[in-house]
């Protein structure tokens, strides 16, 4: 029996070896072509990978505006224009990694545990050997099993949220499991780190001041929003990197981090947020740590004008997998 002809036009199937990287925008035009987050390979078109994309279009958590599921195509189609070196890292995470795209989680979209065992399961599949993920939500109820597999391989993380809210409150009509619930769910369940894990960019109101102090007992500090008002972003690093210390790490970032100016399409909008070069550069500059996972959820495209919220949130994407080569690559200090 012959082997399928790759569909990638750049896949070799004489050289497994061999790295595919994103389709050339010079040679195809950025809006030809089947999607993929920053035109790349999808999974079933290599032999191998060392860095994955995974879509998780579930929005059945959500407690306000619908729509999350439709964010990973979203942000795939906004990735279009990214290109392949990143001078503020100065890296090309695709020159030495396989990095493709592989697909979505058919997540049931009627039952909530069902779906947390689905993407548990695709999670769990793609990073075994200490492969790290960038996941595309979808709400924030997607989390907790990203986590939950992660753990699994790696202990307790420090879990890096950047977000409007803390979503760690309780149950909704019953529920306890929603996209306002996932870290205390994680902190409950031993996922994360106690003494390493922060929520970034808090801000708006809360139901009362005991959600404060529930969230610090659950093993969380706070970086307030309004913090970035009197300090600069090297205080802010310094202050985050402080707390994250040494060992493996998970970025969440809910878009509604940024200000509505910057990511009108999501579902829980905060006024004062973050700008998206506030964001980029935090992330830049925790380039060293050993990120083992990371997540953008919280785009909703239908409340977006002109690829807004999924461009900030492609952009994003692009800094985490650079984040992630810069530990991994071939001779790459502390790599993980």
């Amino acid at each position: 029996m012959t082997e399928p002809t790759p569909r990638h036009p750049n896949a070799d199937p004489r050289a497994a070896a061999a790295i595919v990287p994103p389709l050339d925008g010079q040679l195809v035009p950025r809006y030809a072509g089947w999607l993929s987050f920053a035109r790349l390979p999808r999974i079933e078109d290599v032999a191998r990978h060392d860095i994955s994309v995974l879509g998780v279009p579930f929005d059945a958590g959500v407690t306000y505006r619908p729509g999350a599921r439709f964010g990973p195509e979203a942000i795939r189609q906004a990735s279009r224009l990214l290109k392949p070196y990143n001078p503020a890292q100065d890296t090309n995470p695709y020159a030495d990694l396989q990095i493709v795209d592989a697909g979505d989680v058919s997540a049931n979209p009627f039952d909530i545990p069902t779906a947390l065992a689905e993407i548990q399961r695709d999670v769990t599949a793609l990073t075994q050997g200490n492969r790290p993920i960038l996941v595309l939500g979808g709400d924030h109820t997607i989390a907790l099993p990203v986590l939950r597999a992660l753990a699994e391989q790696h202990g307790p993380v420090a879990l890096v949220h950047f977000d409007a809210h803390l979503d760690t409150w309780g149950t909704y009509f019953g529920a306890d499991t929603t996209h306002g619930t996932p870290f205390r769910r994680a902190s409950e369940e031993g996922l994360i780190d106690h003494t390493r894990s922060v929520h970034v960019g808090i801000r708006g109101s809360l139901y009362s001041p005991e959600d404060l102090s529930d969230d610090a007992a659950l093993g969380y500090t706070i970086i307030h929003c309004r913090d970035f008002v009197r300090q600069g972003i090297d205080q802010i690093l310094d202050r985050l990197l402080d707390r994250v210390g040494e060992g493996p790490v998970y970025i969440s970032i809910d878009i509604d981090v940024l200000d509505p100016a910057f990511a009108p399409g999501t579902g829980t909008p905060e006024a004062g947020g973050m700008q998206s070069r506030e964001l980029l550069e935090l992330l830049r500059g925790m380039n060293h740590l050993p990120i083992v996972g990371a997540d953008i959820v919280e785009v909703a495209p239908a409340y977006d004008h002109a690829q807004v919220t999924a461009v900030a949130a492609a952009n994003l994407g692009s800094e985490l997998l650079a984040m992630f080569a810069k530990t991994r690559a071939p001779g790459a200090p502390h790599r993980p």
